[in-house]
């Protein structure tokens, strides 16, 4: 089951109870912030997530899965393959 449009898993994250978070996927707009650019990237691509790309992985979603302070070693970027391939 797709849980974000990043790859991150949404029922191991530690704010999903926290901030009462149901995923980006069902959200409208992330309580973090404004915007997601990654939700938004696949939102206007029609995609359910990063993995259903042709450009996947990206600049972009390389930057969340291993630059940014929310880092997870690129986690998510595996678990877009997985979900791309039905896993």
């Amino acid at each position: 089951m797709v849980e974000s449009r990043c790859g991150l898993l949404c029922s191991s994250c530690e704010f999903r109870e926290q901030m009462n978070c149901p995923g980006c996927t069902q959200m409208e707009k992330p309580f973090w912030g404004d915007s997601c650019p990654v939700k938004s990237c696949c939102e206007e691509k029609k995609l359910e997530h990063c993995g259903l790309c042709s450009e996947f992985p990206c600049a972009l979603l390389h930057q969340f899965a291993y630059d940014m302070e929310q880092s997870d070693n690129g986690q998510r970027i595996e678990q877009c393959k997985q979900w791309k391939n039905g896993t």
